[in-house]
């Protein structure tokens, strides 16, 4: 599931990507109004968490643009805790709205929620099944032969991103991109040993092998005969 956080404060910035990433989350950060418009606008995310006082435009201003174009669930996470304030951000289209400072447990809680309210936006399959494995991604649990693997939040994002283009073979730098946000660099093994973590509870207690290894090129998972 891909979030995009709009937060000016630097480090509650990095803190929601580095807390939402470990839920399994792939996290972009906007850190002003504008940006924050233009990726939501152009982008394709499942949530939207916004600031309302941001420089550039507020965030009102940018709920606005989203509301007349996407109905991408969006929860206001904003310092602004008086009730004009929640009504206002409720009457602009806000699906959710919490005060700072808050607890991350909560934030969570509520992410989950409108994830499973399914804004009327997001029509992107979040149940995936490949043979016995079976993968939900707004639960963020997978289970293969009735067993439910025990994934650490990367091996389940590693997982997510294979299962939702199965049958694709994805290279390194991409898994690297997507799953570690960071540029691939061919002296670091992060992707090969979080890959072989990833296979030793997903494939070696089954006889069936689904996560398959194309030399030179990156992983793929499939069924193969």
């Amino acid at each position: 599931m891909k979030l995009l956080v709009v937060e000016d404060e630097a480090k509650l910035g990095a803190y929601l990507r580095k807390g939402l990433g470990e839920q399994g989350f792939v996290v972009d950060v906007a850190r002003d109004g504008i940006d924050g418009r233009h990726l939501a606008l152009e982008g394709e995310y499942d949530l939207i968490v916004l600031d309302a006082m941001l420089p550039g435009i507020d965030g009102f201003a940018v709920l606005s643009a989203i509301r007349q174009a996407k109905n991408t669930p969006v929860l206001m996470l904003t310092a602004r805790d008086a009730v004009e304030d929640r009504v206002r951000g409720l009457r602009a289209g806000a699906d959710d709205y919490m005060a700072k400072p808050f607890a991350f447990s909560e934030l969570v809680a509520r992410v989950d929620a409108l994830l499973r309210r399914g804004g009327g936006a997001r029509t992107e399959k979040s149940l995936f099944r490949v043979a016995d494995l079976e993968v939900d991604l707004i639960k963020r649990r997978a289970v293969r032969g009735g067993r439910r693997l025990d994934l650490t939040a990367k091996e389940f994002a590693l997982l997510a991103l294979l299962v939702r283009r199965g049958g694709e073979i994805l290279s390194r730098t991409v898994l690297a991109e997507q799953v570690w946000d960071m540029n691939f660099d061919s002296d670091t093994n992060v992707v090969e040993v979080a890959v072989r973590r990833l296979r030793s509870k997903l494939d070696d207690p089954f006889e069936t092998k689904l996560l398959h290894t194309a030399r030179g090129m990156g992983y793929v998972l499939e069924l193969r005969e």
